[in-house]
């Protein structure tokens, strides 16, 4: 029969190799994931407003940054 100290211990330290290994794999995942799709910036921002036929001003491009921010939060 196995003792309590030592199914207690064991318990400890499946959770933390679970603890660490599920760390790093969504710290992978995640890198993977903004590899693939880049968060966007303003030269985006701009080329995606002459794409649509807009003048893509300061003003506009940091309005829409900014309500992206805020999106996010």
């Amino acid at each position: 029969m196995v003792s309590t100290g030592i199914l207690v211990l064991c318990i400890v330290i499946a959770l933390a190799v679970g603890a660490v290994g599920g760390f790093f794999l969504a710290r992978k995942y995640m890198q993977d994931y903004l590899k693939q799709n880049p968060p966007i910036n303003e030269e985006m921002l701009r080329t995606m407003m002459a794409q649509m036929g807009q003048k893509p001003s300061e003003k506009k491009v940091r309005q829409m940054m900014q309500q992206m921010k805020n999106q996010m939060k």
